[in-house]
Order: structure tokens, then C-alpha cells, then sequence
């Protein structure tokens, strides 16, 4: 009865130990961590809130490999099997630690990138070549541990890859065009943009495989990174995102032209003062272009904020430049064509 007692309390109290330390684990996962969570959401630094999230699921899996560890100094096994739980131990302590140090790098990325745009690409590709690289050296560390030689499988990585690189041809087209993309900083997510097949609108994120871009209706357009590295891309957010808007007038041949300039101006200042994405501290003009068929025309130069806002101008400049040239007697011509038909004699039938 004594033996069979000792026999299971050899077994429960390891196990009872591996389970405590999963169980401190989840406490402190709740406790601890949650509220240092909430003490680092009060705080401007990036940082903390960062390692926080990171951690928030491996401390659970540090404690279990505590407990495990632990409950191993209080059972008799043979060393080959306490070593190789151990090295087991070892490993998932590595590659739980890699996880979350890649997780951090990649927040960290992705931080920076919305913090200074203009340096770092704001896009999934950046933050998951940033997150594979970490997890690629916790990997050969895991290797180094387990006595592996890294050597015979590079040579073999580059046999393959060789392989590999064949028959995904189009998929490390677009990884490598996505990276080009990103490198040379010609398109940024933000950015708005228009291809030459025609399709426009805002770069939502490039990924190892396929850009987004985000229409004005609201819809989406999937674009591979290759076909976006191959084609003429207008980008209207460089070198800047501010644009010269055109608006094209025609105004009567007895009209003032000294005059009509004058008006304009005025209208065109105010509705760059007035309305939102309007630049106010530009200064508009006017350029007249052509003695038209029924009338002088020239284009207006107002200036917007970005190249959406030049649809609000357009509307309220012409609302106001109608209102204000129907004041001052300025006319705008309706197209006149005149015709002139020559008489003919009449003759008589039969004559």
C-alpha cells in the first residue's frame, strides 16, 4: 500500500508542479500583464505597449517550461530522456522567445513607418520581411543548438532554390518588384495614383504578392506587384502632394478683358480662402489661350491641397464666377454658328 502510494505521488507531484507553472502563467498573463497594459496605454511611449502585446502569450508557455523544468529535478528518469526534454525545454524556450522578439520588430517597423513615412515604407511587406528575418536567426539558433551544421543546408538551399525559383517564377516576380516598389519610393501607401490601363485611387498596402489601391467610389483594385513595376504610373503625391488645378472659361468677344481678369481673380481667391483643400496662400491667374469660334477662352489656376480636393473647387468656383460675372454684366457666350444659304431663281417645270 506504501509502494503504491510513493509511486503515485512520484507521479502527481511532478505533474501537479508542471501544472502550477502553467497556472502562475495564466495568473500573471491576467494579472500582471493586463495591468502593466493599461498602466503602458497612459504613456506615449510605443515601446512598452509593444514588448506588452508581445509577451502577453508566450509568458504563459516561459512558465509552463519553468514548471515542466521543475517538475523534472523531482522524478528518476534515465539522462538520455532528462536530456532530451530538456533540449525540448531549450527549444521551445528558443523559438517562443524568437516569436515574440518578431513580433516586436515587426510592431516596431510598422511604428516607424507611420511615424515618418518618408523613411521607412508604411506596407505588410516591409513588416513581414522585418518578422521572417528575426524568425530566420532564431531558426539557425534553434539548428546551432540541436548540433546541426548550417553548411550542407545552404548547399542543398541553393540546389534547390534553384528549383523552387523555376516553378515560382511569377510569385518571386512579384515579392522582388514589391520590394523594388517600396525601395525606390515612387509609390507609398497614401499615395494617389493612376496606372495607365486607367484604374486611379489611393495605395492601401503593398504585399509580398499584390498591390492595393483604394478607388473614390470606395472599391478596390488588385493590382500584381510586377504589373505595377512595369507599367507608367502617375503618382499625384509626388514631389508633393499640393496641385495646380485648371479651370478652362470663355467669356464674350465685347467683354473687358481687364476686367474680366480682375473679377476672376477675386472670385478665385476667395473660393481658395473659403473652401476646404484649397491652398489660401497661393495666388491664383488666368491665362488667355484662344480667339475661339464664340468666344475668348483661358484657364483659370487655382491650387488644392491634394488631387481629390480639386473636385470641391471646380464646383464652388464656378458657382461663385457664374453669380459674380452675371453681376458685373460679363457674359458667357452660348455657342453660335451662322449659316448663310444662297438664293437661287426659280425655273419653271417642263421649261
Amino acid at each position: 500500500m506504501r509502494l503504491e502510494l510513493s509511486v503515485v505521488l512520484s507521479i502527481a507531484i511532478p505533474v501537479g508542479v508542471a501544472l502550477l507553472g502553467l497556472l502562475v502563467g495564466i495568473v500573471v498573463r491576467r494579472t500582471v500583464v493586463a495591468r502593466l497594459t493599461r498602466a503602458a496605454a497612459q504613456t506615449r511611449s510605443v515601446l512598452d505597449d509593444v514588448v506588452l502585446a508581445a509577451v502577453r502569450g508566450p509568458v504563459v508557455v516561459w512558465f509552463l517550461i519553468m514548471g515542466v523544468y521543475a517538475a523534472l529535478q523531482l522524478v528518476t528518469v534515465s539522462p538520455a530522456l532528462t536530456g532530451l526534454i530538456q533540449r525540448i525545454l531549450l527549444i521551445l524556450l528558443i523559438l517562443s522567445i524568437t516569436w515574440a522578439l518578431a513580433t516586436i520588430t515587426a510592431a516596431l517597423v510598422d511604428a516607424a513607418a507611420r511615424r515618418a513615412p518618408e523613411a521607412v515604407p508604411a506596407a505588410t511587406l516591409v513588416t513581414n520581411l522585418a518578422r521572417i528575418a528575426v524568425l530566420g536567426l532564431g531558426v539557425l539558433v534553434v539548428m546551432q543548438t540541436l548540433g546541426i551544421s548550417i553548411a550542407p543546408i545552404v548547399t542543398a538551399g541553393a540546389v534547390g532554390g534553384l528549383a523552387i525559383a523555376l516553378a515560382l517564377q511569377d510569385t518571386l516576380a512579384n515579392l522582388f518588384a514589391g520590394v523594388h516598389i517600396l525601395a525606390s519610393r515612387q509609390l507609398r501607401p497614401g499615395d494617389y495614383v493612376k496606372l495607365a490601363s486607367g484604374e486611379e485611387g489611393y495605395v492601401t498596402d503593398v504585399t509580398w504578392r499584390q498591390t492595393t489601391i483604394r478607388q473614390l467610389p470606395n472599391n478596390i483594385i488588385i493590382v500584381p506587384n510586377s504589373q505595377i513595376a512595369s507599367t507608367i504610373t502617375t503618382n499625384y503625391y509626388l514631389p508633393e502632394a499640393e496641385m495646380s488645378v485648371l479651370v478652362p472659361v470663355g467669356v464674350d468677344y465685347d467683354s473687358d478683358l481687364e476686367h474680366v481678369e480682375r473679377v476672376t481673380i477675386e472670385v478665385a481667391k476667395e473660393v481658395l480662402q473659403e473652401v476646404e483643400g484649397g491652398v489660401a496662400e497661393f495666388e491664383p491667374f488666368i491665362r488667355y489661350n484662344t480667339f475661339a469660334d464664340f468666344s475668348i477662352n483661358f484657364n483659370v489656376v487655382l491650387r488644392a491641397k491634394e488631387y481629390v480636393n480639386q473636385y470641391l473647387l471646380r464646383h464652388e468656383f464656378i458657382k461663385r464666377l457664374h453669380k459674380r460675372f452675371e453681376r458685373e454684366g460679363i457674359v458667357i457666350p452660348f455657342p453660335i454658328r451662322t449659316v448663310y444659304m444662297a438664293k437661287q431663281d426659280s425655273v419653271p417645270r417642263g421649261e
